[in-house]
């Protein structure tokens, strides 16, 4: 259950158009399906890295005490803070440092897409902010959030070879509006997601929502 949650819910994150998908989406138009799909493995290697960190440092919080509203704060904040950059960088105007996708040229897909997916340090704040919420939205046990962790990366994987096996047809629809587009609606589902935490942990501690 909780392997198709992760699932569902990392397909969700994909729709938000970043510089690692556009990197996958060049790769694989100028290189061919190959070449991007080692980039693919690169961005699964540090992204399954991230999200064990993040899982770690979780079930470090969880193990000192049973989990109850306060761990939806971190998880609420990290939803606004992204879900605010996401809807200001469909305006144009970033909240959040990022690195070009094309940016450096040494080494091959798979070194550049490891690169890029790694020097964002964001990441792993992210990660370890959606375990939080999680946790905190469906009481998860550590095993749960295992696979819930899995199932993101499996989405990760299975939308990003989606993309490599598609590029050379996706690319030039790909226009700056319809990413934009993209981005603003799942910055509004992101602050959605935080207010309901916020809203259900006022509620548990008893405080006025209105």
């Amino acid at each position: 259950m909780m392997l198709l949650r992760g699932f569902k819910f990392g397909l969700l994150l994909q729709l938000a158009v970043g510089p690692v998908c556009l990197f996958i989406l060049g790769t694989a138009s100028a290189k061919g399906f190959g070449a991007a799909e080692a980039a693919v493995l690169g961005v699964a290697l540090v992204d399954g890295l991230y999200i064990l960190a993040a899982l770690s440092g979780i079930s470090l919080l969880v193990s000192r005490g049973k989990p109850g509203a306060w761990l939806s704060v971190p998880g609420a904040a990290v939803l606004l803070l992204f879900g605010a950059d996401m809807l200001a960088s469909a305006a144009g105007y970033p909240l959040l440092p990022s690195l070009p996708a094309h940016q450096g040229v040494w080494g091959g897909s798979f070194v550049q897409a490891l690169l890029l997916t790694a020097a964002n340090p964001l990441t792993l704040l992210f990660w370890t902010g959606v375990f939080a919420a999680k946790t905190a939205e469906w009481k998860m046990e550590s095993g749960e959030r295992l696979h819930f962790g899995i199932g993101c990366l499996m989405s990760t994987v299975f939308f990003l070879t989606a993309v490599s096996l598609a590029g050379g047809l996706v690319k030039p629809f790909m226009t700056p509006g319809l990413t934009g587009a993209l981005n603003g609606v799942i910055g509004l589902v992101f602050l959605g997601f935080a207010w309901r935490l916020i809203h259900s942990a006022l509620l548990k501690s008893g405080e006025p929502t209105a």
